[in-house]
């Protein structure tokens, strides 16, 4: 059959394409074959304007639209020579030396691919396509996502809801502050993401610039790929390589992503959960079901979607974390097929968090559930009068309430302003005691 969405077996280029479609301009085959040919047209420069050779305005220009105009019918070209060659990145090489023949620019050709082995184009032209996604996409949905739920943590930053903990009423809180959670530890992850460079290996065969160093023995050819590396290509340049990259930093760029994701699973199950306590209700939408044989049920959808999808991202880091660092000696090329899988953990990762965007946006806060569930509960604020009664050097205060509240199927208000009434202490500190509700006692907060 032909491809198509439907016929798709991974359902990134399927059901979900059309979300993820702009990912094609990083980790597609064609783009991974434009990030080579850019390496190679910046390298081909880069010698020139270091005095090897003299490019000429008329090989500059052809060349610069090659790079431009870079289109799927160029990456098909690459693609037969490939056929022939059997070797992904001298089909490179040849089909810009091809560009260079037809514009009738035969006397520079060789400098194309001077020095170099194929992981220098790989190990250059990848770090490049990931850091390009990384800053335009991932980045920016991430943060988005965040600012998001910041919205809605100061949108419900008075909300006091009861806190749960073993799955137990607890000391109650606000509903701001538990988004502000996860604010918080998003807005970690994203400055250590940002620590981590976005590392390259360009050293030659074994990461000696061997050949290099043997054609022009007085270059310093240290600081010329240095120079290329990171003044050029904006990568950090590995100084001691084999022939290829460590993948050391960009392993700790997928397990920062694996921490997010483990940030936004956590977040999905506790929407999850307050939905199922009906602390949220979701709005609907004319024509849709939310189940194929009960009407009236509105699935949280959205966030099951979203956790589904971070777990299949995260198995993928995971191997890609462990695996890409790990290389027999100088080389081996298990890297080789396991690198043009990076793109599938991201579109997975930002499926889910489209999914929670479209979650988000359905939430409608239930106030008077959640008020409900403070009302049923007056027990948690036995903590607040047995402190006061520590502060007041009250006998044995924690075995008091504990006799009071533990074991009890339910305490009201009424039980709690008769307990105090029993107390031997004073009117003023009675009234204190009194004025402690399972709504106003929720502590404090830093600002935000």
């Amino acid at each position: 059959m032909e491809l198509t969405n439907l016929t798709a077996i991974s359902p990134i280029d399927g059901r979900y394409r059309k979300q993820i479609a702009f990912l094609d301009e990083y980790f597609s085959e064609y783009a991974l074959i434009k990030y080579r040919v850019l390496v190679e047209i910046k390298y081909f420069f880069f010698l020139a304007d270091n005095k090897f050779f003299t490019a000429d305005n008329k090989c500059r220009q052809v060349l610069l639209k090659v790079a431009d105009k870079f289109s799927a019918e160029d990456a098909q070209q690459i693609k037969k020579i490939e056929a022939i060659t059997n070797h992904d990145v001298k089909a490179v090489e040849y089909f810009l030396k091809e560009q260079l023949e037809n514009a009738g620019v035969n006397d520079v050709k060789e400098w194309i691919h001077f020095g170099l082995t194929s992981q220098d184009i790989n190990n250059t032209s990848i770090p490049l396509s990931w850091k390009d996604c990384m800053e335009n996409e991932y980045l920016p949905s991430v943060i988005n996502l965040k600012k998001h739920l910041q919205d809605f943590a100061v949108q419900w930053k008075n909300i006091s809801m009861l806190a749960k903990t073993h799955g137990q009423p607890a000391s109650p809180t606000t509903l701001g502050k538990e988004i502000m959670v996860f604010v918080e530890r998003l807005q970690n992850q994203v400055d250590l993401f940002s620590y981590v460079p976005y590392s390259a290996k360009f050293g030659g065969a074994t990461g000696n610039l061997n050949a290099h160093a043997v054609a022009f023995p007085s270059k310093d050819w240290i600081m010329l790929a240095n120079n290329f590396v990171e003044g050029i290509l904006g990568l950090q340049r590995m100084q001691f390589t084999t022939q290829i990259e460590h993948y050391d930093n960009l392993a700790a760029h997928f397990d920062c992503i694996k921490r997010i994701n483990n940030i936004l699973i956590d977040f999905c199950r506790d929407v999850w959960t307050y939905i199922s306590m009906e602390y949220f209700k979701q709005k609907t939408k004319k024509g849709e079901v939310g189940s194929s044989a009960m009407p009236h049920k509105v699935n949280p959808i959205d966030f099951e979607n979203a956790e589904g999808n971070l777990g299949v991202a995260n198995a993928l880091l995971e191997h890609l974390s462990a695996k890409l660092p790990v290389s027999r000696l100088q080389r081996d090329l298990t890297d080789s097929t396991v690198l043009r899988n990076l793109g599938v953990p991201v579109a997975h990762t930002l499926i889910a968090i489209k999914s929670i965007e479209k979650g988000l946006e359905k939430l409608l806060l239930n106030e008077t559930k959640i008020n409900e569930d403070l009302e049923n509960n007056w027990a948690v604020v036995a903590e607040a009068i047995q402190t006061i009664l520590r502060r007041e050097n009250y006998p044995q205060p924690y075995e008091a309430l504990k006799e009071l509240t533990r074991g009890k199927t339910s305490i009201t208000k009424e039980d709690i302003q008769r307990f105090i009434e029993t107390l031997n202490i004073s009117a003023t500190i009675k009234d204190e005691l009194k004025n402690i509700t399972p709504q106003n006692y929720v502590g404090v907060t830093a600002e935000y």
